[in-house]
């Protein structure tokens, strides 16, 4: 099989490739854009924690969250006022970013800005949205629905190919079992790399309770750091997770974004447990028990 490396960054931002035998890549930042005082505040303090554990890695943070469990959520800045936040952020960290988009006629914009466009997991079997992810040229971030088996993933990888982009990497985020609650069969990450594209593992996602709390949705962040160990030592590409500064005050997200403060020990295990996993391949061969 074959396996894809996808090139993420433009003009004069950070060039970062991700695949197989490449450092792990962090993907983070805000689940919204709060305002661009906030937004800048968190690039530059993640940044600094990837620079000391010499992580690469992409902002992410969204102009326009459309899958709010209330009317009354927080959603954004919205389009126009969240690109030009990204494109500043670009400008001024020299870093690639990424947003979602949530409506076909947003991809165009969104993909002149970012460096990645990111399909949202709801979304994921969407036609018109993968058409219109693929037609931005851009590396399309693609999060398995939580309603979606790992290897019917393929389908939307088809969909995405045969609108000319080979450019993704495919996201697990939990898979529902039964109503609230997310669990995490990690199989789904060596299932989805038999694609032959790149794998990520969404860890603060994962550990959300779908709308648990009425109105909103609950989490338990205190199983991110298992999680993230045991999917950087399954396998992965890259490492999503939202970030906040103020995780209890956050607009979007509050009860499963990061705090800040363990970042730098997350990332650094995750760092440190992909690396030990690429020496053990090194020593031991591939995973491949009953080869065809």
């Amino acid at each position: 099989m074959n396996k894809m490396i996808i090139n993420v960054g433009y003009g004069d931002v950070a060039k970062i490739k991700i695949g197989d035998n490449l450092p792990l890549v962090f993907i983070g930042g805000p689940c919204a854009i709060e305002s661009r005082e906030h937004a800048f505040r968190m690039a530059d303090l993640i940044g600094k924690i990837c620079s000391r554990l010499d992580i690469q890695w992409i902002f992410k943070s969204c102009y326009d969250k459309d899958c709010r469990s209330s009317p009354d959520s927080f959603h954004g800045m919205g389009i126009e006022p969240g690109l030009e936040v990204l494109s500043d952020i670009r400008n001024e960290f020299g870093i690639p970013v990424v947003s979602d988009f949530s409506e076909p006629s947003w991809a165009s914009a969104t993909g002149e800005v970012c460096d990645m466009v990111q399909v949202p997991a709801y979304l994921c079997r969407q036609t018109s949205i993968l058409r219109a992810a693929a037609l931005t040229n851009r590396p399309i971030h693609l999060k398995k629905g939580q309603y979606m088996s790992p290897w019917n993933m393929k389908n939307s990888v088809r969909k995405i190919e045969a609108n000319g982009n080979q450019q993704i990497l495919l996201a697990d985020r939990g898979t529902f079992l039964g109503y609230n609650m997310l669990v995490n069969d990690m199989r789904c990450l060596p299932i989805m790399a038999e694609t032959g594209y790149p794998v990520c593992f969404d860890a603060t996602h994962s550990i959300q309770l779908p709308t648990s709390m009425g109105n909103i949705s609950g989490g338990q962040r205190e199983y991110i750091p298992h999680l993230v160990r045991a999917a950087a030592a399954c396998g992965i590409n890259a490492l999503f997770m939202e970030v906040h500064n103020d995780p209890d005050n956050a607009l979007s997200d509050a009860n499963t974004v990061l705090d800040i403060q363990y970042l730098e020990n997350i990332l650094g295990q995750a760092k440190a447990v992909h690396e030990m996993r690429q020496e053990l391949l090194d020593k031991y061969g591939e995973d491949n028990v009953h080869p065809e």
